[in-house]
């Protein structure tokens, strides 16, 4: 990585929330671009950046929506063959499709293309308390003075969400999840329900991800524009990291609300960490996913480092373990990406039979939700989250959706794992709308 004269230790000009909301600013003119901002979480012993942003696009390999078949990946290898440098990227759930013999039935209201993979105009971060900056000047220049007029204003007219599915459609689809269960189709199931809301034409989604990661401040959050279409996540969940030649998973099973003391707060934890369902949640996509990292890992090196760690966010716990590895040497990004995408924590045990279930039971398409975003650095290293507590949206078609869910198991009760979905969508449905009743 080579930085920049403007590179030094932050000021408070340079505070990494300030660099976050000025490179959103920037990729929103621009129209192309991201931002990694963790969002001040410094309990993460595995990040590396406590904000990272590619400003710009000047070389970029793009599959539309739907349309990504098993060729693309020895083109996309040919892509990040190309020069080095970081490139920035999205990954949609639907790239299954292609991956396997599976196939979507299911509407799609925004059309996010399956991969976005792109070569940054200029690169702006901040690592280990380090503010650098490189690329294109103008870029640049375009953002310092972000960064020097900027201000919070966070605020849109408020919007309509709706449910695309009844609360009694939610329970029979959890019903027949549990039937398939119990015949022995499979162990586990991720099921979902979309939430969409049409947009003003002045919808800004670069104001939305600023009042988000005000409201919902994690970890993994992440600002992208694609041309007309945008993510605005808050997610709290990694896919995978890679540093060197080890790899880590850390799959998110396992959720309760937030108690209102303190005393409460820590009683929820504790319910949490004894819950036999959370537990048995967590341990099957675990095991899932670290069959799936034996398929790039050198013999014997798989592990689980961490088993049922309970993490706190602004409005639930989560159960979270750690899975690593070291990967053989000649398994390159695209080998990591067939080995364990889509990640199981949003599919569920056995992968494809609970894919196919997920297709025949839910009633949209995923898009690019339960994908993935991240960077891939130009030492070879990536880190990447899964894309869930966020809106994706697009402004040609004025409208955005976001989707939640859970895990259902053999002991899953349908209202619980439906109040549980309208926890999790809580947050954006408030900010969204803050007169709006949760539907």
């Amino acid at each position: 990585m080579k930085d920049s004269k403007n590179s030094g230790k932050t000021t408070p000009e340079f505070t990494p929330r300030r660099i976050a909301l000025a490179a959103a600013s920037v990729i929103g003119q621009l129209k192309q671009g991201m931002v990694l901002f963790s969002c001040g979480y410094e309990n993460d012993p595995y990040s590396r950046f406590e904000v990272l942003a590619g400003l710009g696009s000047v070389d970029s390999f793009v599959v539309p929506a739907g349309a990504f078949q098993a060729g693309h990946l020895k083109k996309l290898r040919k892509f990040l063959g190309g020069p080095p440098g970081w490139v920035f990227c999205c990954i949609g759930y639907d790239v299954k499709n292609g991956m396997e013999k599976l196939s979507s039935k299911n509407p799609d209201r925004i059309g996010f293309p399956d991969l976005v993979f792109f070569r940054p105009a200029a690169v702006v971060g901040q690592r280990m308390g380090t503010f650098f900056t490189s690329g294109d000047n103008g870029v640049l220049s375009a953002f310092m003075q972000a960064v020097q007029q900027h201000h919070e204003n966070s605020e849109n007219l408020p919007v309509q969400v709706h449910n695309a599915i009844t609360e009694a459609r939610y329970l029979e689809a959890v019903g027949k999840a549990k039937a398939y269960i119990q015949q022995g189709d499979i162990y586990e199931m991720n099921f979902c329900q979309e939430f969409f809301a049409e947009t003003p034409e002045d919808f800004s989604p670069e104001q939305f991800w600023q009042s988000l990661t005000e409201a919902s401040p994690a970890p993994f959050s992440v600002f992208c524009r694609w041309h007309s279409h945008y993510l605005a996540s808050a997610s709290p969940e990694r896919f995978l990291q890679k540093d060197c030649n080890r790899l880590i998973s850390q799959p998110m099973k396992g959720t309760i609300g937030r108690g209102k003391g303190k005393k409460e707060d820590l009683l929820m934890r504790q319910r949490l960490l004894a819950s036999e369902k959370e537990r048995s949640e967590n341990v099957m996509i675990t095991d899932l996913v670290r069959n799936d990292l034996s398929r790039v890992s050198e013999p014997g090196t798989v592990s689980v480092d961490e088993l049922f760690g309970v993490y706190t966010f602004p409005q639930v716990h989560q159960m979270i373990s750690t899975v690593s590895c070291r990967v053989r040497p000649e398994a390159d990004f695209t080998d990591l990406l067939s080995a364990t995408f889509p990640m199981g924590s949003m599919t569920g045990a056995p992968k494809i039979r609970a894919m196919q279930l997920i297709d025949e039971l839910e009633s949209s398409r995923r898009g690019l939700f339960s994908g993935a975003t991240g960077y891939l650095s130009p030492e070879g290293d990536l880190d990447m989250n899964v894309i869930i507590r966020s809106v994706i949206g697009c402004n040609q078609r004025k409208i955005l959706s976001f989707q939640t869910g859970g895990a259902i198991t053999s002991d899953s009760v349908p209202e619980e794992e439906y109040r549980e979905s309208m926890l999790k969508a809580s947050a954006i449905i408030h900010l969204l709308n803050p007169g709006h009743k949760n539907p």
